[in-house]
C-alpha cells in the first residue's frame, strides 16, 4: 500500500437553565486572542421547543483550539443537522421531528444570517415530507435541499428561491424493504447527498443496506430514481452517511450497525459504487456495544475519521494514496458520551466533536504530518449538540 512519506504509525489511544446561565455569561467576558480567531462554529442540539434556542453560535481560535460563544438563536425544533451555502448568508436546517404543524412529517428551515455577526434569523419553515429528518445537504449549484427522513424512510428535494426560502417538496421517493438486525425492519433513509459533478443523488438507508441512486435535476425540482441500487451493503451492516474523496474517484460509506467503514470505487457515469475493502472503526480488543455515527475525509484526501458510539472514540485511517484503501492508525476518546457528529475546520488542523448525551463539544488538534489527534484540553457545554458546521469566519 502506498502512503504519503510524512506518515508515521503510532499506538492507538484508546438542566437548560445551568447551560444558558454558562453560555451568556462567557458571552459576556472579552476574548483573548481575539485577532486569531478566524473560524465560526455552529452547533445544532436536539432542544425540542420551538420556543427555545437550539442552535448555538461560537467563534473558534484556531491557535488554541478555545471556543468562545457568541450568540444563541432559535433554529425550529431539533435541528440535528444543518448546512450553510458557500455565500454564507443563509444556513439551512431539518427539525428531528415526528409532527410538524399537525402532520406525520418533520420540519425544514431556512434562516438568513447576519453578514456582521453570523446570527441567525428564520425566514420560512417546510415540512420534510417524512417524519424524523436527520440529513439535510445542497445540490452544487445550491437550487434545491435534499432531505433524508429516517422514520419516514423516504427522500425529498426542496427548491431554494433567491432570497433563501425554502419552497414545498417538489420531489419525494420512499423507500422500500428491510433488513436482519433488529433496527431494520422497514426503511430508514439517513442520508442524501449530490455527487461532485451535480449529476446524481445518492440516498443511504440504513434500514434496507442500500445506497440508492437518484438522477438529479436541481433546476427542475426533480429526482428521477435509478433502476437499481447504487450500491448494497453487507445483511445488517445497516449504512449511515457517505461521504466522497477530494479526488472524486472514491467514496467511503459508515456502517452504523456492524461498525465498519466501506472503501468504495465510484463508477461517475453509471451512477454506482464498487466496494474496495471493508474496515472495522473498533480495537479489536473491544467487546462491547457500538453503533457507527459520522464520517470525513481530511481536506487533503490522506486521511479518514470515523465516530464510534459506544466505544466513544474517533477512529482515524489512513487512506492508500494509490487506490483508496484505508489502514487503522488511532482510536482516541472523544471526552463524552455518544459522538454524533464531528467536523474538521477548512484547513483540516482541528477537528470539533459533538457528544450528545454527555452535552458537551472538544476540540482536538490534528496532526498534519500524520493524521494524528490530540485533545486540546478545550471543551464547552451544550445542551444536547447533535452537529457541529465550522466555517471560515466572514463578520471580521
Amino acid at each position: 500500500m502506498t502512503f504519503p512519506n510524512r506518515f508515521r504509525f503510532a499506538l492507538p489511544i484508546v438542566g437548560l437553565g445551568l447551560f444558558a446561565a454558562a453560555f451568556l455569561a462567557g458571552c459576556a467576558r472579552p476574548a483573548a486572542g481575539t485577532a486569531s480567531r478566524d473560524y465560526l462554529v455552529y452547533i445544532g442540539t436536539n432542544v425540542s421547543s420551538e420556543q427555545e434556542n437550539s442552535i448555538y453560535l461560537y467563534r473558534l481560535a484556531p491557535a488554541t483550539g478555545i471556543l468562545t460563544p457568541i450568540s444563541a438563536h432559535r433554529g425550529g425544533a431539533s435541528p440535528t443537522y444543518l448546512t450553510m451555502p458557500a455565500g454564507r448568508r443563509f444556513m439551512y436546517a431539518v427539525s428531528e421531528t415526528q409532527t410538524f404543524r399537525g402532520a406525520k412529517s418533520g420540519g425544514v428551515s431556512a434562516l438568513a444570517v447576519d453578514p456582521r455577526t453570523g446570527g441567525l434569523t428564520l425566514l420560512n419553515q417546510q415540512p420534510s415530507a417524512g417524519a424524523s429528518p436527520c440529513y439535510i445537504s445542497l445540490d452544487r449549484s445550491e437550487k434545491a435541499a435534499l432531505v433524508a427522513n429516517y422514520v419516514g424512510g423516504n427522500v425529498a428535494l426542496l427548491p431554494l428561491s433567491p432570497n433563501g426560502q425554502l419552497a414545498a417538496p417538489t420531489a419525494t421517493d420512499h423507500h422500500q424493504g428491510s433488513g436482519p438486525h433488529k433496527n431494520q425492519n422497514g426503511p430508514h433513509a439517513h442520508c442524501i447527498l449530490p455527487d461532485p459533478a451535480n449529476t446524481y443523488a445518492y440516498a443511504v438507508d440504513l434500514g434496507t443496506d442500500q445506497v440508492v441512486g437518484y438522477r438529479l435535476n436541481a433546476a427542475q425540482g426533480q429526482l428521477a430514481r435509478l433502476p437499481e441500487p447504487a450500491f448494497v451493503a453487507k445483511p445488517g451492516a445497516g449504512p449511515r452517511h457517505l461521504i466522497f474523496h477530494p479526488n472524486g474517484k472514491r467514496a467511503y460509506l459508515i456502517n452504523e450497525l456492524n461498525s465498519t467503514v466501506t472503501a468504495l470505487a465510484y463508477d461517475a457515469a453509471a451512477g454506482k459504487f464498487q466496494e474496495l475493502q471493508t474496515v472495522s472503526t473498533l480495537p479489536k480488543s473491544f467487546t462491547g456495544q457500538n453503533s457507527c455515527a459520522d464520517i470525513h475525509v481530511s481536506p487533503d484526501g490522506l486521511f479518514l475519521y470515523a465516530s464510534n458510539r459506544g466505544h466513544n472514540s474517533i477512529a482515524v485511517f489512513a487512506i492508500d494514496t494509490s487506490n483508496g484503501t484505508l489502514a487503522p492508525i488511532q482510536h482516541v476518546s472523544t471526552q463524552g458520551n455518544t459522538p454524533r457528529n464531528f467536523s474538521l475546520t477548512p484547513s483540516g488542523r482541528l477537528l470539533l466533536v459533538a457528544n450528545q448525551n454527555s452535552n458537551n463539544v472538544v476540540t482536538f488538534r490534528v496532526d498534519p504530518q500524520n493524521g494524528l489527534l490530540a485533545p486540546t484540553g478545550q471543551t464547552v457545554e451544550v445542551p444536547s449538540p447533535m452537529f457541529v458546521q465550522v466555517v471560515e469566519d466572514f463578520t471580521r
